[in-house]
């Protein structure tokens, strides 16, 4: 007897080392700018410009979620600023060039956001390239599990 879950779109699950890097990860190779089907395959994604003249900040842009999210607002006419940790370079160079090949307008941040002055840095950075900030992505980071909400630092 089979149920609703044997079928349709199985996500590949992998293990790395933090902060993980895209270009590491095992093979399939993520997807960043299709949709799961039904059938457990792939459709692209199909853009209408609903950003067209947005501007994004995209924390954590360089690889997984926030590289996807890139892609798709490249895709939907948005231009974007993604922040990256120095030890990212290589997998922001990546998005930026699958920014670019898909038409958009992407520029780069390398930043460690640990501290408060560095986030007001990044902000103001990206006004003087921008001018405007109309969509922001906090994608930066990873979970780390504490026992109490005391054990959380600022």
């Amino acid at each position: 007897m089979s149920s609703q879950f044997d079928k349709g779109h199985n996500v590949p699950v992998s293990k790395m080392e933090v902060p993980g890097k895209q270009y590491k990860m095992p093979s399939p190779a993520p997807v960043n700018d299709q949709l799961p089907t039904e059938s457990g395959g792939y459709q692209l994604y199909k853009a209408t410009g609903k950003l067209t003249g947005k501007k994004a900040l995209i924390t954590g842009g360089d690889s997984g979620i926030g590289r996807a999210v890139a892609i798709l607002y490249a895709m939907e006419g948005a231009e974007s600023i993604i922040v990256y940790k120095p030890e990212e370079e290589q997998d922001a160079q990546k998005t930026k060039e699958l920014v670019e090949r898909k038409g958009g307008e992407i520029h780069l941040i390398r930043a460690d956001l640990r501290s408060h002055e560095t986030c007001k840095s990044v902000v103001d950075k990206t006004l003087q390239i921008m001018g405007r900030i109309n969509i922001l992505v906090l994608n930066h980071g990873y979970q780390m599990m504490q026992q109490s909400i005391d054990d959380i630092s600022e």
